[in-house]
């Protein structure tokens, strides 16, 4: 049973990003490089505001719990605003790319910014996706019973519908 829990969480959670990547990028290898581009992207966004975050804890370790809290807020602030630095960067990237397909093939029309936003995006969001709900699909692999203490026997269900 908990190889089917696995599976369906994860069709559920992943179906429509698999979806979008079938219908519209695995046809282009040009907006795949772009998709696993624009995921390493949100990765190295991640690494440094993990390393941001580690070394606020490491300096504010052992001291008083309102600084905590602070640290928290600042933690995700700046975790948002590397985030959105990598997002232009990568845009900026994509524009530079863009003008050097029109070079490299002026035959061919280069793809559209708004296309290129698109798989960039869905690369973002898959690998956010992938990070943000890989534990809950690993805890589903066992061993345990969901909701045996009284929590909601649909936790997996409701964890990856969001």
């Amino acid at each position: 049973m908990t190889a089917a829990v696995f599976f369906g969480c994860a069709f559920i959670a992943f179906g429509p990003a698999l979806a979008l990547y079938v219908v519209t990028i695995a046809t282009e290898p040009l907006r795949i490089i772009f998709l696993i581009v624009g995921a390493f992207f949100w990765l190295v966004s991640l690494l440094l505001s993990s390393l941001v975050w580690f070394m606020a804890r490491t300096i504010t370790d052992n001291k008083d719990e309102s600084i905590q809290k602070y640290l928290l807020i600042f933690g995700v602030l700046i975790s948002v605003l590397i985030q959105e630095m990598f997002r232009f960067a990568y845009y900026k990237i994509l524009k530079k790319a863009n003008e050097g397909l029109k070079i490299v093939n002026p035959d061919e029309p280069p793809p559209s910014m708004r296309l290129l936003a698109y798989v960039s995006g869905l690369g973002f969001g898959i690998m956010s996706g992938v990070f943000s709900f890989v534990n809950t699909l690993s805890d589903s692999l066992g061993p345990g019973t969901v909701g045996i203490h009284g929590d909601s026997p649909q936790f997996f269900l409701n964890s990856d519908l969001h």
